[in-house]
């Protein structure tokens, strides 16, 4: 009895050391700390490499690590056509573009800065999800979003069209004027918008993943889509770039191990194993901390400096995300609290309040009327 027993206790044991692990404060930050150190990390090496380069570097060496890892763990490789097909696009938008947009548009943003605008990627896969999967966003998600464009707007846009737009208004009668004005090169070398198609590529890939583990083991398709998304990276590097690692020092190469092993290959198993033991809810509710790290650390290291309207803009953008992300619980909270709150007209009781509330004979009431 006592040898048949003990694999089942060494089992308990396991999951029970497995679930104190994925819900330390220290193991559900780590990620987020990676990823906004990460981005600091990359900028501090930019000057001295070209983005591309930086980008193909990142993911080629963490898909190898995963690779091995999941054949030490002997996960089952892709079989069918189907699996490769949706590993290849999730390669190409998650990988090569999601990857060069980041690191082409963070030449010429803050990191802190940029960290805010890619953070921004879950507004935008609430909205790619309602039409696409027919999620439902409710009125905290509209309105996590309406406050998520202000912010984008106030984190991104020059401080003198926000402030002449203030005073002066939306010119409707200069409208086509003002397009002709537009120089459009400008914004294909803005920084802040080449971070936002960034942060959409990430978007897609987000909807991408989920056809991709119908049809592949999820560790290992991230693996396989980081080789397959570095690839094309490394090659356009070798093709238009040059002195990728003429001048890199000691410094920026252990910035580039840092980014790669822990700002990629570690943070996403620590997702999957967060992933597998159902702490999602309290991941996706942290997700503003990447930018927070990151404006943290780039202001300490790099010495970036952000305007007023960008500090609103951060704070706007991160009070959004966490309404995007939370409205659910959000909308369930208010509704258990009006219920609270509403006076039973048949009854003719007063709102539930106070400690008849915390008694629980008020909420029964509450209920029962309702019925």
């Amino acid at each position: 009895m006592t040898d048949s027993s003990t694999p089942a206790i060494e089992e308990s044991t396991e999951t029970s050391t497995l679930e104190r692990i994925s819900q330390s404060p220290l193991f559900l930050v780590a990620p987020f700390f990676f990823l906004g150190t990460a981005m600091v990390a990359m900028k501090f090496i930019l000057p001295h490499t070209s983005p591309l380069f930086l980008a193909a570097f990142r993911l080629l060496p963490a898909g190898v690590i995963i690779l091995v890892l999941a054949a030490v763990l002997k996960l089952p490789q892709p079989k069918t056509f189907t699996a490769w097909a949706w590993i290849l696009l999730f390669a190409v938008v998650d990988g090569a573009l999601f990857q060069g947009l980041l690191t082409t548009g963070l030449v010429n943003t803050g990191a802190g800065i940029g960290a805010v605008l890619i953070d921004a990627q879950p507004l935008v896969v609430a909205v790619l999800a309602r039409f696409l999967l027919g999620d439902k966003i409710g009125p905290w998600g509209w309105l996590g979003l309406a406050i998520g464009i202000g912010g984008i707007c106030l984190c991104g846009l020059p401080a003198e069209r926000i402030y002449a737009l203030l005073n002066e208004g939306v010119p409707v009668g200069n409208l086509a004027a003002n397009l002709q004005e537009l120089r459009w090169s400008g914004l294909a070398n803005s920084g802040e918008l080449l971070m936002l198609l960034s942060a959409l590529s990430m978007s897609f890939g987000t909807i991408i993943v989920g056809y991709v583990k119908r049809h592949a083991d999820p560790i290992v398709a991230t693996g396989w889509h980081m080789i397959l998304g570095g690839l094309p990276l490394m090659a356009l590097s070798l093709a238009w770039e040059s002195n990728q690692t003429t001048n890199l020092l000691t410094g920026d190469w252990v910035g580039l191990l840092y980014a790669t092993i822990f700002g990629t290959a570690l943070t996403y198993g620590m997702f999957f194993f967060l992933a597998a033991n159902g702490n999602m809810t309290s991941v996706s509710a942290l997700i503003f901390l990447t930018p927070v790290f990151a404006l943290l650390f780039s202001s300490l290291f790099l010495n970036e400096q952000l305007t007023q309207l960008q500090w609103i803009g951060v704070v706007f953008t991160l009070i959004s995300v966490y309404l995007v992300n939370r409205r659910q619980q959000i909308g369930a909270a208010a509704t258990a609290l009006m219920a609270r709150l509403r006076p039973t007209v048949e009854d003719g009781q007063m709102p539930v309040v106070g400690s008849q509330a915390m008694s629980g004979s008020g909420e029964a009431d509450v209920v029962g009327s309702e019925k």
